[in-house]
């Protein structure tokens, strides 16, 4: 049987529609053979999804998805293979709750002076124990009306520059690569076409990233074409970073994005799941 990799997915540890048990199942049902669980900025999920992968049989990859700074923009950065109670990384992901706490109170502020009330109060019945993430405040947007659909919500409201967007003190770069490799992780470059930076600063990016300890980034994601593949399989070859693919699944009900429904890497890349195995 053919191994069908998905190294990007979400729970409801995060903004994720699907429990981690859902989530396994769903990747079972989708033929993936080992799947990165990745929530944003905590582990909390792993367990409960461990657990249902040892009964399902796919093999679990420790995740997670860091929000990281750089030059005054928020880079994601995926750890793979990492151990979640590694001390300060583990502290990390609880300072970070705070910091999503502050963020949406901030966010739920701007809204309010648009004549949108409520959206905190909401948002934390949504999130409960999770993360609080933008997607919790799309989907408040989207249930009020105050939206047709979830990408109208950022694009109207919460994306960099609208009205109701918070700029957060995210962790350094180098900081959130050190948590993931000292705790035993790899640090790849998740969706690195989405920052729309031009060729010049992915190059200083991609030299920051190598320079702390980055090893990998993703070529292949769900809804990226050939060109674009081909474009990011550049870079991994350039700065000599292995090749990683993941679907970035959250919910079902995108019907573009599904676990396990990727391209193939490209033969000249080396896969980043290489890495995991001699890792351990």
């Amino acid at each position: 049987m053919a191994e069908i990799y998905d190294l990007h997915c979400h729970s409801t540890a995060s903004d994720g529609a699907l429990s981690p048990t859902e989530l396994i199942k769903r990747a079972h049902e989708q033929g993936v053979t080992s799947l990165a669980l990745t929530d944003h900025d905590t582990t909390a999920g792993l367990a409960e999804a461990r657990a249902a992968a040892a009964a399902s049989g796919i093999k679990l990859i420790s995740g997670i998805e860091l929000s990281t700074s750089w030059h005054d923009k928020c880079f994601h950065i995926v750890g793979l293979g990492i151990n979640p109670d590694y001390g300060p990384l583990a502290q990390a992901t609880q300072n970070l709750q705070t910091v999503r706490l502050e963020r949406a109170e901030k966010i739920a502020q701007k809204l309010e002076k648009k004549r949108i009330p409520g959206a905190f109060e909401a948002v934390k019945r949504a999130a409960g124990d999770s993360m609080i993430t933008r997607t919790h405040f799309a989907d408040f947007l989207l249930s009020q009306h105050h939206v047709s659909t979830q990408q109208e919500a950022f694009d109207r409201y919460l994306a960099r520059g609208k009205p109701a967007y918070v700029s957060t003190p995210w962790a350094e770069l180098e900081q959130a690569i050190n948590w993931i490799t000292e705790s035993g992780g790899i640090a790849v470059l998740a969706h690195p076409l989405r920052y729309k930076l031009t060729a010049n600063w992915m190059k200083r990016l991609l030299t920051a990233f190598k320079e702390a300890g980055g090893q990998g980034i993703e070529v292949v994601t769900s809804r990226i074409s050939a060109d674009e593949i081909k474009l990011v399989a550049g870079y991994a070859a350039r700065f000599e970073l292995a090749g990683s693919a993941g679907s970035d699944f959250h919910n079902p009900e995108n019907q573009w994005v599904e676990l396990g429904r990727l391209a193939p890497l490209p033969p000249h890349i080396k896969p980043v799941w290489e890495l995991l195995e001699v890792q351990g």
